[in-house]
């Protein structure tokens, strides 16, 4: 039977397929538009899908070496377009920017048609311009970030105090766990008030299993993303799981955004002057066009991929210094000659901390959390190099393959700070060689955020615990492997064993 399905599925593909290149041809002889970029070869009906593997970031990179940093591939039905250096970055997210500004929306993120209320997928508009003030004034502002750093420094140190524990006890902690409890924490404690991580570690670990399955069924490669005749079938099921990751995060939102409605109705009642009140007074002011179905899809974004991100850059930075003990050593040398000893870090402490900073920036660049940053659409046809870009088209930026372009970096696939110790470049979108974040108009709103929680987290972990690695690993044999996702994962969770120095 599922031999006949597939063979039935082929069989309307290649059809429809055939159908379309027959009408493409007879278009291309009356507009004659402009050539496409190089690339490889497009196999029939599936073009160059099967040479995506299942680290396309990788993958993508490797073509790019053969048919060079502006290349077209088919995949599908989908023409996409893979950009892979840091001047031609700078041309589609920033002199380019309003041409490429639209997404190409993923089937996965229809599931209860999150496409329509997520700022990420939104195309440009109103309704996006509104939740990108939302975020910029009220949310990840310096001063709302300033206003709260006592919450991020609390969750500091009870997560010194949980590794402290460990230490006691003789255990081994999993770095990802704890930095994604911290951000889960953080998050909730900012957004309502709320601690999601205080009940017990399996609610901890059931919300990062639910946030790491958005990010791969989000991520992963999707036949009903290639093929749109697919979408309404969803083959592989993507569309389906991923409503119910969607909908069991949603379902968490439902009570507390109620619980809080009631309680504003009560007189005297206080603000809780958290994110919750804020879009609530929003709403109720009528000073937003936004409304309670489209704040629960802003939660949804910022919990699912805040967390998520946040906790895989800081796992490849703590994976990076322990592969590479004296660059740990000099690192915490740095924070201890700053604060002394015995001093809480804080984030005032950071200006003065350059090589701390250095290690951020190098994870950034060797392993971006988002490697080919969210997909672009092309609005129409766009001259680049020589070559035209197709309206329509799916354009991709290889921010993991710039962070690694020899003509860059020295020595780029080295871990070496030190690198950006004499260097101004950044990772706030003004500099197309590291651009983990985006860069332009669609440049990650909680990036702001992110900088904060990431020298916080890691100055902490290095400054208050000696770490070590498990028996019978070594820097030399330490387990690289990566995996791809929307955001780039360790495809082994890094364990460490801390001791108190």
């Amino acid at each position: 039977m599922m031999d006949l399905l597939v063979g039935c599925v082929l069989s309307l593909l290649f059809t429809i397929t055939l159908a379309q290149a027959l009408t493409s041809i007879s278009k291309r002889s009356k507009t004659g538009p402009g050539k496409l970029p190089p690339g490889p070869t497009p196999l029939p009906l599936v073009g160059n899908l099967f040479e995506l593997g299942d680290k396309p970031h990788q993958s993508l990179a490797k073509l790019a070496k053969i048919h060079g940093p502006l290349m077209s591939l088919k995949l599908g039905q989908i023409t996409t377009v893979v950009i892979s250096s840091a001047t031609l970055a700078k041309e589609v997210l920033q002199t380019l920017d309003l041409s490429f500004a639209n997404r190409i929306c993923v089937q996965a993120v229809h599931a209860h048609d999150h496409h329509e209320a997520s700022m990420p997928w939104l195309p440009v508009g109103a309704p996006w311009r509104n939740l990108r003030k939302i975020c910029n004034s009220y949310l990840f502002s310096n001063q709302k970030l300033d206003g709260n750093q006592d919450i991020r420094q609390k969750k500091i140190q009870e997560l010194i105090a949980d590794v402290k524990e460990s230490c006691r006890l003789g255990a081994a902690t999993n770095i990802s766990h704890v930095a994604f409890k911290t951000v889960l924490s953080v998050l909730s404690s900012n957004v309502f008030s709320l601690d999601l991580t205080d009940s017990n570690s399996d609610s901890v670990r059931e919300f990062k299993e639910v946030a790491r399955c958005i990010m791969d069924e989000v991520g992963k490669p999707n036949l009903a993303d290639y093929f749109p005749v697919l979408r309404k079938i969803d083959p592989q099921g993507v569309r389906r799981r991923t409503a119910i990751y969607f909908g069991r995060m949603l379902d968490l939102f439902d009570p507390i955004i109620d619980q809080r409605l009631e309680l504003r109705k009560e007189e005297g009642y206080i603000s809780a002057n958290d994110m919750l009140d804020t879009l609530l007074a929003l709403i109720e002011e009528n000073k937003t066009e936004m409304d309670i179905n489209s704040m629960k899809h802003l939660f949804l974004d910022l919990f699912a991929a805040g967390t998520d991100t946040t906790s895989s850059t800081l796992e490849w930075a703590m994976t990076e210094l322990l592969r590479n003990p004296k660059t740990l050593s000099k690192a915490r040398a740095e924070i201890k000659q700053t604060i002394g000893t015995g001093s809480l870090l804080q984030e005032s402490d950071m200006a003065r901390l350059p090589y701390l900073k250095a290690i951020i920036k190098e994870t950034f660049r060797l392993h971006p959390a988002v490697p080919l940053l969210l997909p672009r659409k092309a609005g129409g046809d766009v001259e680049m190099n020589g070559f035209t870009i197709p309206k329509d088209a799916q354009v991709l930026v290889n921010a993991w393959a710039i962070g690694r372009d020899p003509f860059l970096w020295e020595e780029p696939e080295l871990f070496r700070p030190e690198r950006f110790l004499e260097s101004n470049i950044d990772a706030r979108g003004q500099y197309f060689e590291l651009i983990p974040f985006g860069a332009g108009r669609r440049i990650c709103p909680g990036l702001p955020l992110a900088i904060r929680m990431l020298h916080l987290l890691l100055g902490s972990l290095i400054y208050s615990f000696d770490w070590k690695l498990e028996d019978g690993v070594t820097p030399e044999n330490m387990d690289m492997e990566d995996r791809f996702g929307i955001s780039l994962q360790k495809a082994k969770p890094l364990i460490a064993i801390p001791n108190q120095v």
